[in-house]
């Protein structure tokens, strides 16, 4: 996978998470790990000037500012908080507050994506099956070329995971290839 072009975005989606769900326990491990590769992969993107934009739920706090959400997810009772400050967001990165499963969805994520010019995607988070299996979707839809390193996203089963990945990668074109094999020029 090469990266070659500077339009190239990466999105972290859903990593911010209190993980306070019935199968939140399942997903905790394997999320940790993917933020884990996924805040590897940031650093790398970082350094050459990718826009870094959090995409994240607000779970059910309507009032608040994305800064308010990674505060409530980093607190000593939220079951996500190990994840969430693996891949805390930095001054410059931007963000998106989400109402559903798609980054895309009732959002201003693709305002933001044309105004920063970009035409290539990565996208990383929770769930893979989920959030960014329908963000890369929307994705697809818009004419985006689409990356999604297998090793920064989890879902709750990694036979789920791993079945969306393939779906990503066979329906649209994604490259699932892992970040270590992600030349970013």
């Amino acid at each position: 996978m090469s990266m070659r072009e500077p339009n190239t975005a990466l999105l972290l989606i859903d990593f911010i998470n209190n993980l306070d769900f019935p199968e939140g326990e399942l997903l905790r491990p394997l999320g940790e790990e993917a933020a884990k590769q996924a805040k590897k992969l940031k650093k790398r993107a970082k350094e050459r000037n990718y826009p870094v934009i959090y995409v994240n739920d607000n779970y059910g706090q309507w009032k608040k500012s994305f800064q308010d959400v990674v505060k409530f997810c980093t607190e000593e009772s939220s079951k996500g908080k190990k994840m969430s400050e693996k891949v805390l967001p930095e001054e410059d990165d931007y963000f998106i507050l989400k109402p559903q499963f798609s980054g895309f969805f009732e959002t201003q994520l693709a305002f933001l994506l044309e105004q920063l010019k970009v035409q290539n995607i990565i996208l990383t988070g929770v769930a893979g099956d989920k959030c960014i299996h329908f963000t890369a979707n929307d994705a697809y839809m818009r004419g985006y070329r689409i990356f999604v390193p297998k090793d920064c996203t989890a879902s709750n089963y990694k036979e789920s995971n791993a079945r969306a990945l393939t779906l990503m990668g066979d329906i649209l074109g994604a490259d699932t290839s892992s970040s270590a094999h992600m030349e970013l020029h």
